[in-house]
């Protein structure tokens, strides 16, 4: 099963990716880590043959989820993936999670890609605003070709009832 989920920062893209590859299985990418090669020093941004390489790789596996927010050469993840999530979860909801994330990074309750620092925190919700102004008109019309495969997911109920769907394909 090949399934790629789209989301803005704060709306459980890396949470439900998670449950759903360790539920089926099968490996997990975020579209952050073909972008920047982690470093404890910081991150540096891999040159775009290096990118576009682990990409491939990825997509090229029988199954996997792949998440992430990124629009301009994902193209092949969501032409082969079986199920598209784009996770419209409101801003609200987004802003909230983007604070308890950073309090429990800080609190070292959850782990973290990145050092979280105050100025990190900042740009989230600077990401959080672009995508929804910038980023959000530009998939919904990248979907329109994949509509068949598009499923929109507002809230954490309809995230839940989808997860419950998925285990079940897998039985």
């Amino acid at each position: 099963m090949k399934i790629y989920i789209v989301g803005s920062v704060g709306s459980g893209k890396t949470t439900i990716a998670r449950k759903v590859a360790a539920s089926l299985h099968i490996p997990h990418f975020e579209t952050d880590n073909f972008v920047w090669a982690r470093n404890p020093k910081g991150d540096i941004r891999n040159e775009i043959d290096v990118r576009n390489q682990l990409f491939n790789d990825a997509v090229k596996l029988e199954d996997w989820v792949i998440e992430g927010v990124h629009i301009d050469w994902t193209d092949e993840a969501l032409r082969l993936a079986d199920h598209i999530i784009f996770l419209d979860i409101p801003v609200k909801q987004r802003t909230y999670r983007i604070i308890r994330r950073y309090i429990r990074q800080l609190l070292k309750i959850e782990k973290v890609n990145y050092k979280p620092t105050f100025t990190i925190f900042r740009k989230m919700f600077q990401w959080n605003t672009y995508f929804e102004e910038q980023m959000k008109p530009l998939f919904l019309k990248k979907f329109e070709v994949f509509s068949t495969k598009v499923r929109y997911l507002n809230t954490n109920e309809e995230v839940e009832n989808w997860l419950r769907q998925i285990r079940e394909l897998n039985k």
